[in-house]
């Protein structure tokens, strides 16, 4: 069975997660430390809570430094929600430094209907990725949040593989290289998410290559 490591840094929903990863055919290992990420086929790092709290229970575990390497060495990562926000460089949620793997920071949502914004919304993909394979282009997702990453610099635009409305569009899912994003809850999110995290987990295996059309049959292009 493909072997996936779930970061445990005390806010993720590693119940629901670890059950739909189950579902999906993989061999769940809970990571509390670096050294439980040996033989791991990829490393997701789910979320729910506050960055800078998150950060310092990864830090005290040796994870921070350990998810780093693993991203720089190209290897299958998916963070979700709080997970993908720790990827940029810094939350104005509390003003944490998170990991700085890419360019940009979570910010506050702009001009919301309301927050925090819970419940399902469309993800609308900019551009074509695996992990989306069988999925509408604009599949409903789960959220449940008040800030989101805004990518910058000159790979902005090219690390953005969607984006969603509440108010004014946010980034919704990242992607570079073998490294991906959502800022939803693919475990709470039905089948297309269980089929989002089915194929994350044939990717890792290296079952699937990491580009595809992502486009479910009769959907729109």
């Amino acid at each position: 069975m493909t072997r996936i490591a779930v970061v445990d840094y005390g806010a993720g929903n590693l119940v629901s997660i670890d059950q739909a990863l189950g579902v999906a055919g993989a061999d769940v290992r809970i990571a509390r430390r670096a050294t439980d990420l040996a033989g791991a086929d990829g490393l997701i790092v789910p979320g729910v809570g506050a960055a800078a709290p998150a950060m310092a229970r990864l830090a005290r575990r040796g994870l921070v430094g350990a998810i780093r390497d693993w991203v720089a060495a190209d290897r299958p990562f998916l963070g979700i929600c709080l997970g993908m926000q720790l990827l940029f460089e810094g939350s104005d949620e509390d003003g944490a430094e998170t990991l700085g793997i890419l360019a940009g920071r979570t910010v506050r949502l702009v001009d919301a209907p309301r927050l925090p914004h819970i419940g399902w919304n469309a993800v609308r993909r900019t551009r074509d990725h695996a992990l989306f394979d069988g999925i509408a282009v604009d599949a409903p997702f789960y959220f449940v949040h008040s800030f989101a990453p805004h990518p910058a610099g000159p790979d902005a635009r090219r690390v953005t593989l969607a984006v969603t409305d509440h108010g004014p569009d946010f980034v919704s899912a990242v992607a570079r290289g073998r490294l991906v994003g959502v800022q939803f809850h693919p475990e709470r999110s039905g089948p297309d998410g269980l089929r989002l995290l089915a194929s994350f987990v044939a990717l890792a295996a290296g079952e699937r290559p990491w580009t595809g059309r992502g486009v479910a049959a009769g959907s729109a292009a």
